[in-house]
């Protein structure tokens, strides 16, 4: 029996739901005002868009033709499949509500717009950077799903380079809101929630 297909169209189903969303939500925050990437650094500047757009081309290209990514599958277990399609679900509606929650806000980059407001609510009031963490969740639980360790990596290494932006990006906000944002970072876990002291 074949067990990737019931993956594979769980996995295309999910992409064609949340995709559409996030494109919509990217064109209604967007401004004229150009935005300066080199702020990210050359480093992530030059890797992370290519390796993610590469991660996204063998995504699709295991969606469309599945024997095209054949010589990446990993013997992953039918439970960590299934626990994908879990993770895939707590994640997409985590990437909608942390773009909703941005409206105006959201970039793609680490620089603030000129009208950019310091946002506390809805996800954020867990985490500071949610987005990051739901697209963690998401990546690897369309690796699991697809049980490939190209799209794993790819995941990972994405993930790794965000992770390495975070820095650049909370020296901005301190700069841009200053006490506000510093008083934030006490309050919340960076991409965990903080656990209170009892």
């Amino acid at each position: 029996m074949n067990h990737d297909e019931p993956f594979r169209t769980i996995a295309a189903v999910l992409a064609l739901v949340i995709f559409p969303l996030m494109a919509y939500f990217r064109l209604k925050s967007r401004t004229n005002e150009r935005l300066d990437r080199r702020q990210e650094g050359l480093f992530v500047l030059l890797t992370l868009r290519p390796i993610g757009l590469t991660t996204i081309a063998a995504v699709v290209a295991y969606l469309t033709n599945p024997a095209s990514m054949a010589w990446a599958a990993a013997p992953f277990p039918l439970w960590l499949r299934w626990a994908g399609v879990g993770e895939a679900v707590a994640a997409g509606l985590l990437i909608i509500w942390t773009m909703r929650t941005l409206g105006r806000n959201l970039t793609d980059t680490v620089v603030t717009r000129k009208d950019h407001t310091l946002v506390t609510n809805g996800p954020y009031r867990f985490v500071r950077h949610p987005f990051y963490l739901a697209l963690a969740l998401w990546m690897t639980a369309f690796s699991f799903m697809a049980a490939n360790w190209f799209l794993l990596a790819g995941s990972l290494t994405v993930l790794a380079l965000l992770v390495i932006r975070t820095d650049a990006e909370e020296a901005r906000l301190v700069a841009r809101f200053g006490d506000a944002y510093k008083n934030y970072m006490t309050r919340t876990g960076r991409f965990l929630p903080k656990l209170k002291a009892r």
